[in-house]
């Protein structure tokens, strides 16, 4: 006889069988009353522990604009936006020659301020090198290509805000970016 179990005939549950149990299955979270259905997860409100770093934003500010001229890129200007946005309290600007410039630019800044303590979430327009934008709270920086410069005018639109001589600035100590090993 095919299929026939003797464990079956005898009266006797299989293991994972309904049969012979006093009460029905519940499901294995109390909350949770059918498996396709998600708890929804709390969002964090509290910034990030780390994205607040030990360098202050002037310095942090400098020191972007100091990696940015480093590795030759033009027009670095750092903007005081403080009084005029609550967002962030200075803007770095640098354009890069070109796609590969721009992400040479940010792989420079993002490497050695990760180095040294400073963190951002998830860089924007990485892909298309165009605009991308590092976010550390406090200071925004900003790396175009020319004509991506050119087009939205960042330093027309922040005109009246002071910009800061990040040359006579302290620079804190950036140690050299961490190399992967192939």
């Amino acid at each position: 006889m095919r299929g026939w179990n003797p464990a079956a005939s005898s009266g006797v549950p299989l293991p994972g069988t309904l049969a012979g149990l006093a009460e029905p299955l519940r499901p294995r979270n109390p909350l949770q009353r059918f498996s396709n259905t998600r708890l929804p997860i709390p969002r964090r409100t509290a910034p990030h522990p780390k994205r607040t770093p030990n360098i202050d934003a002037k310095e942090l500010a400098a020191a972007a604009a100091a990696l940015c001229d480093q590795k030759k890129g033009e027009d670095i200007q750092v903007i005081e936006v403080l009084g005029r946005l609550k967002i962030a309290d200075y803007f770095v600007v640098a354009t890069g020659t070109s796609r590969a410039h721009v992400r040479a630019l940010y792989d420079e800044v993002h490497a050695r301020l990760k180095a040294a303590g400073a963190s951002h979430p998830k860089a924007e327009g990485i892909d298309l090198g165009w605009w991308i934008v590092l976010d550390y709270g406090d200071v925004v920086v900003h790396f175009l290509q020319p004509d991506a410069r050119g087009y939205y005018e960042i330093e027309r639109l922040y005109g009246d805000c002071p910009r800061l001589d990040w040359t006579r600035v302290a620079l804190p100590e950036l140690p050299e970016a961490r190399v992967a090993r192939a």
